[in-house]
């Protein structure tokens, strides 16, 4: 496979094999199901599913589900659902609570070897005892009991004896370690919750350091790979695997995260921004997950060549979110149909049009691809154009209509705007217009020319639709001229303009477009057919992104 998903990291896994160090490569896509995926998981699952494809080798998928409190089935469904959509078929499919009665033996072994301990700390104290960055932490006065009363604890915790947060299990390693992690870190936490999938079976739940690496090695994963934060635990991830004695010992590598402009990426905003109504859903066309990129019209495709030319790196920071669209822009250019709607409509008048009449023009259906073929349109005395189409009192080189001027309507006729009419408040809301029979398109009239060409439909036939245009969610800072941002939280940077819904018209042959259906509206952008709010009565189209944009790779 020639793409850039794995730069630094595809060298060390052909070094693995080379040297025989490992003799096959398993990667693995670990969500926790406790949210929906956005961008920055798609460049995890490909970085995953492009590796082990490029070296014959396999990818999990597994669900790190440790904690019942924050997780559902509904996060399993759409993890699954997303995956599909991206492209990619996992070789097996592995629930971490599959295994907790592994960890559960893996625990009561480090009890053993005097490498773990029940402690009765308050989670409080116990963060007060860990010390700090600079300062050592010192030992909790129930490190040193005995394997036996170890035992005995743990084996009550699991039982259900002992109420949520009375009782831990912590390693035993070094409350000096200048590596936080690694002073004596909680590995078991009491939790009367019950798991979506083991139901009420286990009161005491493994933490995600702990689970985590037996996860890895119970799979014989090769190739651990986890984004930049967990550089500082890959020794705890090690020390795990090795002092619980696991046959296979996986290797942990980090990269840097995905960030884009104008957006939020933890689970915990996103979270936020859906549960207190700033937004539609998880799947909002506003949102960077991967489901609300699916509805907004973003393709597979796009998605996959966006994080290939990205490439992984060890670095972090922001991408502009202008290059995903470019990628979409490059996906739909060829493959989708133009059209053409009107969405802030204004009523023209063809004068010495013939009453009554209709005529059929023909128009490419994409003229960048001529193999879709032509369309029909019908063309008569009402139509509808754009209001922003028309000026009554235009600044210089204004090339759209205004009183006297003439412009060509795209794939119809030259029209010349002769009369306004205005509402009892001076409102323009009808335009009288004359045509020119001789200046039909596609007859090769060349006896004048105009500088401006508009769009438009027929005011009879056209079909009634909303249109939901959209701008960036998250205003950057940067953006914003109010002062004292540092104190600012990203809810005051929300964007109240991010939506704009407008109700206009579209093209009668478009009756039985479905949903997910994608066009280039002229003019106006790429829309996608709303799989949400579209029904039988009305069509609803959300901007996928605009015809242009200033960004170059």
């Amino acid at each position: 496979m020639d793409n850039n998903s794995s730069n630094f990291i595809r060298p060390m896994i052909k070094k693995d094999l080379e040297t025989g160090k490992r003799d096959h490569v398993t990667t693995r896509f670990p969500p926790e199901p406790n949210g929906y995926l956005h961008i920055g998981h798609a460049l995890a699952i490909i970085t995953n599913f492009d590796l082990a494809d490029e070296f014959n080798g396999k990818t999990n998928l597994r669900f790190d589900d440790t904690n019942p409190l924050k997780e559902d089935i509904e996060f399993v469904n759409s993890i699954k659902q997303d995956i599909e959509w991206l492209g990619f078929d996992w070789d097996g499919l592995f629930f971490a609570s599959d295994y907790f009665e592994e960890m559960y033996n893996r625990a009561i072994l480090l009890i053993n070897k005097g490498k773990a301990y029940v402690d009765d700390l308050s989670p409080d104290e116990i963060r007060e005892y860990r010390g700090t960055l600079t300062e050592p932490g010192k030992d909790s006065p129930y490190r040193n009991r005995s394997v036996e009363e170890n035992l005995d604890l743990f084996k009550r915790m699991r039982d259900g004896e002992f109420a949520n947060g009375e009782r831990v299990l912590r390693a035993k390693i070094d409350m000096s370690s200048p590596n936080i992690n690694l002073r004596d870190p909680v590995l078991y936490r009491i939790s009367h919750t019950t798991h979506h999938n083991t139901g009420d079976k286990w009161c005491i739940y493994p933490v995600y350091s702990f689970a985590h690496p037996i996860e890895d090695a119970i799979e014989d994963v090769t190739h651990s790979l986890c984004s930049l934060e967990f550089e500082d635990q890959r020794p705890l991830y090690n020390w795990v695997v090795e002092e619980s004695e696991m046959d296979s010992k996986p290797q942990q590598i980090e990269f840097g995260r995905l960030n884009l402009t104008n957006t939020v990426m933890s689970k915990r905003k996103l979270k936020q921004l859906v549960e207190e109504g700033y937004v539609d859903g998880w799947d909002d066309p506003r949102l960077p997950t991967i489901s609300a990129l699916r509805r907004r019209g973003y393709t597979p495709e796009s998605i996959r060549a966006f994080i290939r030319e990205l490439g992984v790196t060890k670095g972090t920071g922001e991408v502009d979110s202008r290059m995903l669209e470019h990628f979409i822009r490059a996906d739909l250019k060829l493959t989708s149909p133009r059209t053409m709607g009107v969405l802030r409509p204004l009523k023209v008048v063809i004068t010495n049009y013939p009453e009554g009449q209709v005529e059929m023009l023909d128009a490419e259906i994409n003229p960048e691809n001529p193999e879709m073929g032509s369309r029909q349109i019908p063309f008569s005395r009402e139509i509808y154009i754009e209001q922003e189409d028309f000026m009554e009192n235009p600044p210089k080189k204004y090339f759209r209509l205004f009183p006297g001027n003439e412009v060509r309507l795209k794939h119809a006729y030259f029209i010349k705007c002769e009369e306004v009419i205005k509402d009892d408040d001076g409102n323009v809301v009808e335009i009288h217009c004359t045509y020119d029979p001789e200046t039909k398109s596609g007859s090769g009239f060349t006896g004048r020319k105009v500088k401006g060409t508009i769009h438009w439909v027929d005011a009879n036939e056209a079909i009634p639709a909303e249109f939901r245009l959209y701008e960036p969610l998250i205003l950057d800072e940067d953006e914003q001229e109010e002062e004292n941002q540092e104190e600012k939280t990203f809810i005051d940077r929300v964007n109240p303009n991010s939506l704009q819904i407008l109700n206009g018209f579209i093209e009668p042959n478009m009756k039985n477009v479905k949903p997910q259906d994608k066009f280039q509206f002229f003019r106006h952008g790429y829309f996608n057919v709303d799989p949400k709010h579209t029904s039988d009565e009305q069509t609803v189209f959300n901007l996928i992104v605009s015809l242009k944009s200033s960004f170059r790779l």
